[in-house]
Order: structure tokens, then C-alpha cells, then sequence
């Protein structure tokens, strides 16, 4: 468990997460209008782009962009050679900072789905057994089937709820 809690909230995942959604977007970019850098238009172009592709991607809520104001703001932190754009590393620095909380968040739910579930279904199967109607049930349904379900109900609560 260690281990899944670990790539879950690794920074090595997550890094390696918005790598690929950077180069996806950025190299898009590139594509289309020639340049090596991101002017701040099209930097909150691919913002919503990569908001976007997390929130098609990842489980769970989804999430909203920044505001331009935000943007601009953490622009001006991520230029480090003070062109006025953003170039591929540049890039990359900005996503990873104005997705953190996001990441933590979609971590959080994982973690909650895959490991507290069916930890707590494991514990209250003995419980269920004894209720009218549905004990004979849980009774003839291996205990790891009936985690299964307990941990499917969970996601799809969760899901429905964002």
C-alpha cells in the first residue's frame, strides 16, 4: 500500500503527468503558429487547454482555470529570462505550480477510493450480515467482491457528487 500511496502522491508522478500534458499542448503551440514561445495569450490558451485535457483525464471534481489576472501573475514569476514569454521549461514550471492544489486534490480522492473503501467494507461486512433481507446476501458474496462493490459505489458517489 505504501507503494500506491507513494505514486499517488509522488512528485516523480505528478511531474511526469504534467510533462506529458505540457509537451502535448505546448508542441501544439509550436505547431500551429511557428514560434518557440507563448505569448500570454496563447499561455492562457493552453491553460485552458490543460485544464481541459485534467479534467477529461484525471477522476474526480472538475476543475476550473485560473483567471487571466492569475495567470499574468504567475507569468511573471515563471519567466526566468524576463522576455515577456514563456518558453517549453518555462512552460512546465507554470503548469506544475498552477496545478499543484489540483493534483493534491484529485490524489486525495484516489486515495480515498481505492484504499479507505475497501479497507472499510472489509470491517463492516460482519455488520451487514446480521440486517434482515440483505444479510443472506452479503453472506454468499466473497469478501472481495463485496469490497468491489462497496469501492464502485464509493467512486460513483463521489463522481456524481462533483
Amino acid at each position: 500500500m505504501g507503494q500506491v500511496f507513494n505514486k499517488l502522491r509522488g512528485k516523480e508522478w505528478r511531474h511526469k503527468q504534467v510533462q506529458a500534458i505540457c509537451d502535448r499542448v505546448f508542441d501544439r503551440f509550436k505547431i500551429q503558429t511557428g514560434r518557440a514561445n507563448l505569448t500570454f495569450e496563447e499561455l492562457y490558451i493552453a491553460v485552458l487547454l490543460v485544464y481541459n485535457d485534467i479534467n477529461k483525464r484525471l477522476p474526480g471534481p472538475h476543475f476550473d482555470p485560473p483567471s487571466k489576472d492569475l495567470v499574468k501573475a504567475i507569468m511573471t514569476d515563471c519567466d526566468i529570462n524576463l522576455d515577456g514569454e514563456i518558453d517549453r521549461d518555462e512552460f512546465v514550471k507554470f503548469i506544475e505550480q498552477i496545478t499543484a492544489e489540483t493534483f493534491n486534490v484529485v490524489s486525495q480522492g484516489l486515495i480515498i477510493s481505492l484504499i479507505v473503501a475497501p479497507t472499510v467494507a472489509i470491517a463492516t461486512k460482519k455488520a451487514t450480515e446480521g440486517v434482515p433481507g440483505v444479510g443472506k446476501v452479503v453472506q454468499k458474496l466473497p469478501t472481495s467482491i463485496y469490497a468491489s462493490l462497496v469501492t464502485l459505489a464509493v467512486v460513483w458517489v463521489n463522481s456524481d457528487s462533483n
